[in-house]
């Protein structure tokens, strides 16, 4: 039977490959879509195309690793509260499934910005608006699945607090981190054009809090319950 302590080192390597593998999509995002430029993101497609491959990848292994981190934190933590378990567990798979199918949006901006087919059929300023498109819905895909990312933090949060394998404050800092997630994600739909003042402020806290419970996982892996020898002596020198 898996030990807490081998669950925990497994969920923080799992947490760490997550963090890695999106941080590196999201980079390259980053360096080649040029917001608002439909020509100089193809273009830039175009010659970074094994990149752009490699980000794609990243996301779609990424999503994947973040199903196995639900399971392992599932098995982990289900015994404290069974629903909020279960909860935790479909937040995830949602957010995987949404993640994973997006990516389809990010490989039709590739395909359409590297095939000389769709250059021929809509023209080339045709064919770099559609490029754009669908770099532009993969970018709201992605807030889609952000919602599901926040989510999961809040049933992780209320395990972490009643379990005794962690710190309180880590679980508190979890519930403050699904707040942050989703007033992020709302802002850039109902307010974009301030949303990239409020993105900083509402994205540090998940940050912080998700970078610490990484951390613990790895290095502390879980507290395990020192019984009491004092007590336990008295009680046997009471029924003795």
């Amino acid at each position: 039977m898996t030990t807490p302590k081998t669950l925990a080192r497994i969920a923080g390597v799992l947490y760490l490959l997550v963090a890695a593998f999106n941080i590196f999509a999201g980079l390259v995002n980053t360096r080649i879509v040029e917001s608002g430029d439909a020509a100089a993101t193809a273009d830039n497609i175009g010659a970074s195309a094994t990149l752009f491959r490699l980000g794609f990848v990243g996301e779609l292994v990424g999503a994947t690793v973040f199903l196995l981190l639900g399971l392992a934190l599932y098995l982990l933590l289900n015994h404290v509260n069974r629903f909020a378990a279960a909860a935790m567990a479909v937040f995830v798979a949602v957010g995987a499934a949404i993640q994973g199918l997006n990516a389809l949006n990010r490989k039709a901006a590739l395909t359409i910005a590297t095939g000389q087919d769709h250059a021929g059929a809509f023209g080339p300023a045709g064919s770099d608006q559609l490029t754009m498109l669908f770099a532009d819905l993969h970018h709201d895909g992605y807030l889609i699945a952000q919602m599901y990312f926040g989510l999961w933090l809040l049933p992780l949060g209320y395990l972490i607090v009643k379990s005794g394998y962690f710190p309180k404050a880590l679980g508190v800092l979890m519930v403050i981190g699904c707040s942050g997630h989703l007033v992020d994600m709302f802002a850039r739909f109902l307010a974009p054009g301030i949303a990239a003042n409020i993105s900083p402020f509402a994205m540090t806290p998940p940050a912080v809090a998700e970078i610490s419970l990484i951390v613990w996982l790895l290095v502390k892996a879980v507290r395990v319950p020192v019984p009491d020898v004092r007590a336990a002596s008295v009680a046997h020198s009471g029924s003795g």
